[in-house]
């Protein structure tokens, strides 16, 4: 039987798939193709230079192994590498790379082509210059489980995120979609994820990004001829955690490279994470190749905490920083500002500082000062409970009347007017305003949306009616 590059590797393969991860070989060694054998050196083809640099820094040793068996002491290993040229150039680059020792492949001169003479860093969290390839989570540790304060608003995505970091890629929570209006914790939730991941699984690497640097990232990538470096870069991602995620929005060609990504963590059983201000029903302008994916695990949705949570929240801040309240102003603030946890800690911490600058005593007079400020610069963060509000004062019924299961036209017209505004004026998903408005389901929200839409443009009467309300909430 004639030995030929594809028989050595072969062989080659067989002795490294004994020895290595199985996620691993998939990764790493799978995707290598064996080009040709002269005498006693083997060609692979790579797809990418950071694939070849990871190859040379993590299974050089078992690479020069399985070949020396094959091939004897003199074996040498010529890597290929192929990428495509992402400006359209139907050319391959292609360059070749000596691996006969270590220290003559990191003093090679590599040819970038279209003339840059720098070569770049495949790891795009990495400062030029330094040749490395360990992947910093960019986790911020104060965002953690223990102070990420359970309610009936938060339960199912805290309880999804805790199972996803107790077991990540191994749960049906994959991706887990965290989304809700601003303020609400999702980014804290985010980074809770990946702090306990890190702490229960040190040798998993664990990314945070937002979706923005992502895209900017791609940007660079594209401008650099780097698009495969940096697909491979986040091939290698164990935990990838997206923050807002519907900046993607509009973006095709990051779309499409995170299409990819997505779909190679996900088939090799590594975690995805994302966050975004609204559901993915309700999601504009991303692919819907895209959505259907998001739609595969679990989205949770965090809503405006109750005002147990709210206080609960206060009390857990306050005990944090080492601060004693009196329990009625710990009340007042509570009641008073609904909005998102953002806005009640921001209270609380200016209280103390007037308290602490001023040398005054904190008093409920004091805290009426702070917490209408902060109201006033809120306003316009309208909630449904409020939409509801206007819209019953409107037409002159209680809101147990406008939620209730009557089919009467006119208040069926109010319901309608409400869920409408609802969706103008709030980041709430189609779900979440249903449930709130008579607990009906997200196709009846974007029903009442439709009609709406249609009397506004064909009813007189109807059309002052929004006019109305729509003015009455803008103040």
């Amino acid at each position: 039987m004639s030995v030929t590059a594809q028989s050595v590797w072969n062989s080659c393969l067989k002795f490294i798939k004994d020895n290595i991860q199985p996620q691993a070989y998939k990764t790493w060694f799978e995707p290598i193709i064996a080009v040709k054998l002269t005498e006693n050196a083997l060609s692979i083809q790579v797809p990418s230079k950071f694939f070849y640099e990871w190859l040379e820094e993590h299974y050089v040793k078992i690479l020069k192994v399985a070949l020396t068996k094959e091939l004897g002491e003199t074996a040498k290993l010529v890597y290929i590498i192929k990428m495509e040229n992402t400006y359209g150039n139907k050319q391959p680059f292609t360059e070749k790379i000596p691996s006969s020792n270590r220290s003559a492949v990191k003093s090679q001169d590599v040819d970038i082509p279209f003339n840059n003479k720098s070569p770049e860093l495949r790891n795009p969290f990495i400062i030029p210059g330094i040749r490395n390839v360990k992947v910093e989570s960019q986790l911020n540790p104060n965002y953690s489980f223990d102070n990420f304060l359970e309610g009936d608003s938060n339960r199912l995505a805290r309880s999804a995120g805790l199972a996803v970091a107790n077991k990540p890629g191994g749960t049906s929570f994959n991706p887990l979609l965290i989304f809700g209006g601003v303020g609400l914790g999702k980014t804290h939730l985010a980074h809770a994820i990946g702090v306990d991941i890190k702490d229960k699984y040190p040798e998993k690497t664990v990314l945070y990004i937002s979706a923005e640097k992502f895209t900017q990232q791609y940007i660079d990538a594209v401008k650099k001829n780097n698009r495969n470096d940096f697909i491979h870069f986040y091939q290698i991602i164990d935990v990838l955690i997206i923050d807002d995620v519907q900046f993607l929005s509009g973006k095709s060609g990051t779309q499409d490279v995170f299409f990819h990504i997505f779909n190679h963590l996900h088939q090799n059983g590594k975690q995805v994470v994302l966050t975004s201000d609204k559901a993915p029903v309700d999601m504009q302008d991303i692919e819907q190749r895209l959505l259907s994916r998001f739609k595969w695990g679990l989205s949770a949705e965090l809503q405006t905490p109750d005002f147990e949570t709210r206080v609960s929240i206060l009390k857990n801040k306050l005990y944090r920083d080492g601060v004693e309240m009196p329990e009625e102003i710990i009340d007042y603030v509570a009641k008073n500002i609904k909005s998102n946890v953002r806005e009640l800690e921001g209270a609380i911490i200016s209280l103390i500082a007037q308290s602490s600058f001023n040398k005054k005593e904190i008093t409920i007079d004091l805290a009426r000062i702070i917490v209408e400020k902060f109201v006033k610069n809120t306003k316009r963060e309208v909630s449904i409970d409020y939409i509801q509000k206007v819209v019953s004062d409107y037409f002159q019924m209680d809101i147990d009347t406008l939620q209730s299961k009557t089919r009467k036209r006119h208040i069926v017209q109010a319901r309608q007017l409400a869920m409408f505004f609802a969706k103008k004026f709030t980041k709430a998903s189609l779900a979440s305003i249903g449930s709130q408005i008579g607990k009906r389901d997200h196709a009846t929200v974007l029903h009442a949306c439709k009609t709406v839409d249609n009397l506004s443009s064909t009813d007189k009467q109807f059309r002052k009616y929004v006019e109305d309300i729509s003015k009455k909430l803008s103040v």
